[in-house]
């Protein structure tokens, strides 16, 4: 049962400290759930990539998923369903309820106060701290486990080019019917499992 008590401490810090958004928190909920040993990095990063493609905020689904797995892999015993969703919400609680909170009041304090030099100059220092915070988690993710999980060297060469051509895909706009437009993001998630499949499942 101490699994339970980590992960409800583990969240609530993440809840408090994941300052930026989800992809800011990454970085934190990293080294929260996988330092310890509670999944492996291979699982952390299909993790991020199932909160991706799931409504919601990345943070809190990530934190629903991790919660689930983690009794299970901590302990045998605690493997169930029950058991993990337990696991699912009390984590999901855990760092949903301190961002509530913390977001509550300090929206009401910063409308009392958004005139005030200090109030301004706090945000010009977190306003790159979050873009840091986010460059971590883009580095994070770019490891073994998401580009070349199995070791072989066309399938690293391959990834490459799939994340490359999603970037191109998402930033650059292309002239559709005489307008520039940008793909949507839902429809690169899915060129991308097309790709995926063809390219290793079959």
């Amino acid at each position: 049962m101490t699994i339970y008590w980590q992960l409800i401490w583990a969240y609530i810090k993440i809840g408090i400290f994941g300052f930026g958004g989800g992809y800011a928190m990454l970085s934190l909920v990293e080294k929260a759930v996988v330092g310890p040993g509670w999944i492996s990095e291979t699982m952390f990063t299909d993790i991020v990539a199932i909160s991706q493609m799931t409504p919601g905020p990345i943070g809190i689904n990530s934190a629903t998923y991790i919660g689930f797995v983690a009794p299970g892999s901590v302990n045998p015993e605690l493997s169930g369903i029950g058991w993990g969703l337990l696991g699912s919400c009390l984590a999901t609680l855990a760092v949903v309820i301190p961002s509530f909170l913390l977001v509550l009041y300090s929206s009401h304090f910063i409308r009392r106060h958004s005139e005030s030099g200090a109030i301004k100059a706090i945000f010009s220092g977190l306003r790159p701290v979050v873009v840091g915070l986010i460059a971590s988690a883009a580095i994070m993710l770019m490891n073994a486990a998401n580009f070349n999980p199995n070791g072989i060297n066309w399938q690293l060469w391959t990834n490459i080019a799939i994340c490359v051509a999603a970037f191109i895909l998402v930033y650059f706009p292309i002239k559709i019917k005489q307008k520039n437009r940008r793909l949507h993001p839902i429809l690169i998630i899915i060129m991308a499992g097309v790709a995926g499949f063809l390219i290793y499942g079959l």
